[in-house]
């Protein structure tokens, strides 16, 4: 069975900094995208950032460009995002996806979707 679960959320202030995680189990592929989707209350999921399976490429909301990092450690199977400068408007349940088969990252197509954790942001 295929697990991707999400920590290191937490209550910060705005300009704070926070580090997610996600570990990844179960997969028995040997390449696969992953990415970092966000969902406020009431609002639709919303890509956030995504990285190659070499980890050399990577693909970033807007919003957050400049700010996030993702990174990965395929030998570990983990999923990284450090988020600087956190703003209110980052607010959100964090989840890690996996889309296997595809080398490249995309914003798009992920079949594999981990328990988010929660970041919030106080102004």
């Amino acid at each position: 069975q295929v697990q991707l679960v999400a920590s290191g959320g937490g209550l910060v202030q705005a300009g704070a900094s926070l580090r997610l995680s996600c570990a990844a189990s179960g997969l028995t592929v040997s390449s696969y995208a992953m990415a970092w989707f966000r969902r406020a209350p009431g609002k639709a999921r919303e890509f956030v950032a995504s990285i190659s399976w070499s980890g050399e490429t990577t693909d970033y909301e807007d919003s957050v460009k400049g700010r996030f990092t993702i990174s990965r450690d395929n030998a570990s199977n983990m999923l990284y995002l450090q988020m600087n400068s956190l703003k209110p408007e980052d607010t959100a349940v964090y989840s890690c996806a996996a889309s296997v088969g595809v080398r490249i990252p995309t914003r798009y197509g992920y079949e594999y979707w981990g328990q988010g954790t929660q970041v919030t942001v106080s102004s």
